[in-house]
């Protein structure tokens, strides 16, 4: 059995386990997240039945996914990196969700893209929670706003994601995301990686992204 495999069922065990001991009924979805990593190495686990799988960039997903999503009918396919405005129309070909809807200016071209091809991704609203500078996202005082403005825009929100500062306890900023997500209403919520998605799903993720604990140590280049 491959490596991969034999990891990404250890995952299932431990969120299985944690689940029991919390009484938590929430369907976890393991996001695997395959950016860098060739097709090769990616293969087992689509084989094995898996299937969902996350990338950074739209050009790396369409080079490796474009003909396994043909042959793979049920697989789907998150965006995980944040999207540029002017890789909305080819985003949209290839990814079923994506998770850094963060600016009105791309709540504006999804809209318009998503008409054009009839195809309306999952999207997750990237929430800035710790207010870092340095990285994307809304600005928690401007979240239920800017959730106003993509429901009008006929996006279909399905929730929240974040990305908590890399130095600190990541445990109240998913307390955090988990009281503002259900204050916008929505049932789904993306957080929690490879170091502490136990953690996230204990404060109600729904969607844990997982590389390196499922492939292993990243390569620089794919």
């Amino acid at each position: 059995m491959h490596q991969s495999i034999i990891n990404f069922t250890n995952i299932q065990n431990s969120i299985k386990e944690n689940q029991e001991k919390t009484n938590n009924k929430n369907n976890i979805k393991i996001i695997a997240v395959s950016k860098t990593f060739e097709i090769s190495h990616i293969n087992p686990l689509v084989e094995y039945g898996h299937t969902d799988f996350g990338e950074n960039k739209v050009q790396e997903a369409i080079e490796k996914w474009s003909d396994i999503k043909l042959k793979n009918q049920n697989l789907s396919l998150h965006l995980v990196g944040r999207l540029q405005s002017n890789k909305t129309k080819l985003a949209l070909k290839i990814f079923d969700y994506i998770h850094s809807l963060d600016n009105e200016k791309l709540a504006n071209k999804i809209s318009e893209e998503q008409k054009k091809i009839d195809k309306k991704p999952k999207l997750f609203i990237q929430v800035n929670v710790g207010n870092e500078d340095q990285k994307s996202g809304v600005n928690p005082n401007k979240l239920k706003s800017f959730y106003k403005y993509c429901i009008n825009k006929n996006l279909d929100v399905i929730g929240t994601m974040c990305l908590p500062p890399i130095s600190e306890d990541p445990e109240k900023y998913f307390m955090r995301m988990n009281y503002l997500n259900k204050d916008l209403g929505l049932n789904e919520l993306s957080m929690g990686m490879s170091a502490d998605f136990i953690s996230a799903i204990d404060n109600n993720a729904t969607f844990i992204r997982v590389g390196s604990k499922i492939f292993g140590e990243r390569k620089k280049k794919f």
